[in-house]
């Protein structure tokens, strides 16, 4: 019973539009990756099966099973190994994924055609000839592909959508996998292929889903490790009495082992893979199935020490995948030169792509507002990747959502708040012109959430992540907390991601974001201190204020008696020579000496202007424009200058509606050193803050100031 729901679930996670819509790479790579190994081990046990068969030598069936549990792939095992390493959603996971659910379906049409060559049948007396269980298993395919897949359907098609199955419906689906792997069985293959084939045909409908998330954890908490350990009590290693007769079987395994690794490797190369993503490609795409093992032994078609042997070598191979991919994978990523994956170094008329997370549907409104200000066109278009984060309770639809976050048929109705956010976008992207969005749903636990969302952006080649504040705003102006793990994620984020980060806290900017664009003008602040976070801050800047409904102030602090930055001041030039024509952008020096200056500053720029949004980089050189600000900051994830800007209230009405977006540029690990270096030259009084801003891995280069024009009250 383990077995035959244990395969049964296996069949229904496989996804059959993957098959159908597959791409060369994939079909190239489950071709070879079976059936070279499998004609392989099947030579080769040939070849030395006087060393190694006894009773059996002359069953054609022993070498089929033994190629087959050697070239196929554990789609279970791997999936698992996917969302423990995080890479389920990279390019190579799914490939790997796509490429497990063909070979395991290869596989098992494999088996079907090896058990209508065994001697004897699950149920006793002499089977049929093998030409009628060929035949018969045929009839059988045809039988549950056009009549058992729509019965099914028709069945989930009586429940009400949004309704759960009731305990009889359920009941009744799982009775089917008893009675199609008796039919199986019948026929004269293997009762495990008919359970399988039945949860294959079933389509991926919300109530399939739901049910995979209704018996899963019973099946694989239960049923699962009863079905292993079967396996594992199997072993005897007092029958492995013949040291030559063990170093023939492992001679095989490897030689198997290494065809299969060694065409996949080839393969993903020539499909353009770097080498070392081809290595991690291939280990992943090998662990065995232990299932098929245990099938030849319960029919007497291997030897004990054999099954031995083999399962052991077995298990070995899979707890090699974890630490091999794991190594290769991040290896590969570093050689990738991803450091330039930021606004500034992107050219202003290509597109721009974004990461956007989501917590909840109360995070659309402003990530699509921003999106608005963003400024999409078809000259300079915008790819938005749509991340709906979702905090994991159980492994039971963690593998469905991720992979199929974009399908709507294929949602567990346990996590149906996901359609309403992808609608959202998906009506966005409709009306506006110059966006594209993908929505992706992602679920795992708080404390390892940052990795997915990292790893998603930098396999997407994101050029910003954009994360919502842990707040969110309040009828009364208040803010709110969400989730207190939401500012960790945040946080880890911004310590991890290797591309630019963006934190917005929303303080009515979702207000406006089904206001026309073009008749209603908003006001967008950029405070500029100078560095790395402030350029990339007026590099978002610089796309929003194209906008033809935004009026657009630069506001540059400059401190008294400092020089300024050379890559400041000439970034700041190409904006203003840029702009130099538009009305509706203004820029403004003001020069300050100390912190006290700055607050006041921006506390009356907010009381006079009350902008929709103020810009502002994360980081700020040491500097004396902000020095003891953060002392008492209440969100120093924010830096000092977004903090004031978050937590800042002049009164009633009085900034509360201000939303603020704070950006941090990703400049790389490599050149810390050079930056903080060049900073220490360009302004000696920060001289002494280069040890702190290494040791925090910060990349900010300081503010700068020149001999400043006088206030600019008058000018905004």
């Amino acid at each position: 019973m383990g077995l035959l729901y244990f395969v049964f679930i296996v069949g229904l996670e496989i996804d059959t539009s993957i098959l159908r819509h597959t791409g060369r790479k994939v079909l190239s790579v489950a071709t070879a990756g079976i059936l070279l190994p499998f004609f392989v081990t099947i030579s080769i046990t040939y070849t030395f099966r006087k060393h190694l068969l006894q009773q059996h030598t002359y069953n054609q069936a022993f070498y089929i099973y033994l190629g087959i549990a050697l070239s196929i792939t554990s789609f279970p095992v791997l999936a698992r190994i996917l969302l423990e390493i995080k890479l389920m959603d990279t390019e190579i996971g799914r490939i790997a994924l796509s490429t497990a659910m063909i070979i395991e379906f290869l596989g098992w049409v494999l088996l079907a055609i090896g058990i209508a060559f065994t001697g004897s049948n699950e149920t006793g007396g002499s089977p049929p000839p093998s030409h009628l269980i060929i035949l018969a298993t045929i009839v059988y395919i045809l039988f549950c592909l056009f009549v058992v897949r729509p019965a099914v359907g028709w069945f989930f098609s009586r429940i009400p959508e949004g309704e759960v199955m009731s305990d009889m419906d359920s009941g009744t689906i799982l009775i089917g996998v008893m009675a199609a792997g008796l039919i199986a069985d019948l026929i004269g293959i293997h009762s495990a292929f008919g359970a399988f084939l039945y949860g294959f045909v079933i389509r991926p409908t919300p109530h399939a889903t739901a049910l995979i998330g209704r018996v899963e954890e019973f099946i694989k908490d239960l049923f699962l490790p009863l079905v292993f350990f079967a396996s594992g009590f199997r072993i005897d290693l007092l029958t492995i009495h013949r040291p030559s007769h063990a170093l023939v079987l492992i001679f095989i395994f490897l030689l198997s082992a290494s065809v299969k690794i060694g065409v996949i490797i080839l393969i993903a190369v020539y499909f353009g893979f770097p080498f070392l993503e081809g290595i991690a490609l291939a280990f992943l795409v090998n662990p065995s199935g232990f299932i098929i093992l245990g099938i030849a032994r319960d029919k007497n078609l291997m030897e004990a020490d054999i099954y031995a042997v083999i399962l052991l070598l077995n298990i070995m191979m899979t707890a090699t995948v974890t630490p091999v991919v794991t190594a290769a994978y991040k290896r590969s990523r570093k050689h990738l030169g991803y450091k330039r994956r930021n606004l500034q170094c992107s050219r202003p008329d290509s597109e721009l792509r974004m990461l956007a997370c989501v917590h909840k549907s109360r995070n659309v409104p402003s990530i699509i507002s921003l999106l608005d200000l963003s400024n999409p066109t078809k000259k300079s278009p915008i790819f938005l990747y749509a991340l709906h984060l979702v905090e994991l309770s159980g492994h039971a639809s963690a593998l469905l959502i991720v992979d199929n976050a974009c399908s709507s048929d294929s949602l567990p109705l346990t996590h149906a708040h996901s359609q309403h956010i992808i609608n959202a976008f998906e009506t966005y992207e409709q009306h506006a012109g110059g966006v594209s969005i993908q929505p992706i749903t992602a679920v795992s636990p708080f404390s390892t959430m940052h990795e997915d969302v990292c790893s998603l952006a930098e396999d997407r080649h994101a050029a910003i992540i954009i994360l919502p504040f842990h707040k969110l705003h309040t009828v009364d102006g208040g803010m709110e907390v969400i989730h207190p793990a939401i500012r960790t994620l945040n946080a880890n984020v911004l310590k991890n991601a290797r591309c630019s980060v963006g934190v917005l806290v929303d303080r009515g900017l979702s207000s406006a974001a089904g206001v026309n664009r073009l008749h209603h003008v908003r006001h967008v602040v950029v405070l500029f201190f100078g560095g790395p976070d402030d350029r990339e801050a007026l590099a978002y800047a610089w796309r929003i204020a194209e906008h033809p409904a935004v009026a657009l102030t630069l506001l540059r602090f400059l401190a008294e008696g400092e020089a300024a930055a050379d890559q400041d001041e000439e970034y700041v030039s190409e904006f203003r020579v840029k702009f130099v024509n538009d009305e509706s952008v203004l820029y403004v020096e003001k020069v300050v000496s100390n912190s006290e200056e700055t607050v006041e500053v921006i506390r009356g720029l907010m009381e006079g202007e009350r902008p929709d949004l103020c810009v502002v980089g994360r980081r700020i050189w040491v500097s004396k424009l902000t020095k003891g600000m953060e002392e008492w900051s209440e969100c120093p994830e924010l830096g000092p200058i977004g903090d004031l800007l978050a937590s800042l209230d002049c009164g009633a009405g009085v900034a509360a509606t201000t939303s603020v977006l704070v950006v941090q540029q990703y400049v790389g690990e490599g050149n810390l050193g050079d930056v903080a270096a060049e900073q220490a030259e360009n302004s000696p009084t920060a001289a002494e803050g280069v040890q702190q801003y290494l040791s925090n891995h910060t990349a900010s280069r300081g503010a700068g100031g020149a001999a400043g024009m006088g206030g600019w009250h008058g000018a905004v």
